[in-house]
């Protein structure tokens, strides 16, 4: 039994500890938050004790999860790290590209598992079809949604982009060669539209945009390569796929997508299960700090653009 706890336990920490409760691999020890009443709210849901402060469970877990507001991440995960604790730290990554490099070397030096979290790696709809994306030419990625009801305490930019931006890392395998970016701010101080144009050694371009200033929410990506097209739907689990041999002159009267439905999944679940396993076997997670890292580094070429 790995002992477990969840470290901010509001919208989505809440979420978290309902897992962690759920797996049996995992023992949840209790649940932290600086906000008593919901501290106990979800700790009485759950069955377990609640504290206030992280510092009353340093030394009784061996995994968190720490799911806290942004400019908390470098702190809190650096105290459980340097305590010998393995974190699933929720993206984005950390305030600044320096202090996530200290918690990644961090995480190095003390042979800890450190993963980031980038859900939508974990999406059945990415998933299923990952194995098919190979050498891309062009990727297109839109990311859409209402301003939420709960705020938010960083940009456009590290609030939904950053998702977009580590799906198109992890499929193309390069770190981009150039990144040009423009953003706008029409509700908060920061940019609450933004798109970008990330191209690649390889000759890739991925296009991103992302929108918290939207009628309507939508999590889509296009991969052009070779031979293939997908058409992947975050949201709804909707895939679309034609395939065609490279080399031969297709009959436009044949070029029909395939159409698939998948089953939505829990991707919280299984981020949680694989940074469980990671920790377990001792092996690096699904969703690496580096990942987290590269992720962050790109996102700061665009916001310095903006």
């Amino acid at each position: 039994m790995i002992k477990t706890a969840v470290i901010g336990v509001g919208y989505l920490g809440r979420f978290h500890a309902q897992k962690y409760a759920a797996l049996a691999d995992s023992e949840l020890i209790g649940v932290v938050d600086v906000d008593p009443q919901q501290a106990q709210k979800v700790a009485d849901e759950l069955n377990v004790p609640f504290f206030e402060d992280f510092k009353e469970v340093l030394d009784r877990v061996d995994a968190v999860s720490i799911v806290v507001p942004t400019v908390h991440h470098y702190a809190t995960a650096k105290a459980f790290m340097e305590n010998g604790v393995h974190v699933l730290l929720e993206k984005p990554f950390a305030a600044t590209i320096e202090e996530a490099e200290e918690l990644e070397q961090l995480s190095r030096e003390k042979n800890l598992r450190l993963q980031i979290g980038h859900l939508e790696r974990f999406n059945p709809v990415f998933t299923e079809f990952q194995e098919l994306i190979e050498r891309p030419k062009f990727i297109e990625n839109i990311r859409i949604a209402p301003f939420p009801k709960r705020g938010t305490d960083v940009d456009v930019i590290l609030d939904l982009m950053i998702h977009d931006i580590d799906l198109v890392l992890a499929v193309v395998g390069e770190y981009p060669e150039s990144v040009e970016g423009t953003g706008v701010n029409i509700i908060t101080s920061t940019a609450d539209l933004a798109n970008a144009r990330l191209r690649f050694p390889s000759g890739c371009i991925a296009d991103l945009t992302a929108s918290r200033v939207s009628d309507k929410a939508e999590r889509k990506m296009r991969i052009f390569q070779s031979g293939l097209y997908l058409s992947l739907d975050y949201g709804t689990g909707q895939a679309r796929r034609l395939q065609v041999d490279s080399g031969s002159s297709p009959d436009p009267e044949t070029l029909s997508p395939e159409s698939f439905q998948l089953e939505k999944g829990d991707a919280l679940l299984a981020e949680i299960e694989s940074f469980l396993t990671a920790v377990r076997r001792g092996i690096n997670p699904k969703v690496t700090a580096e990942d987290g890292l590269n992720a962050m580094r790109v996102a700061w070429q665009i916001k310095d653009q903006l």
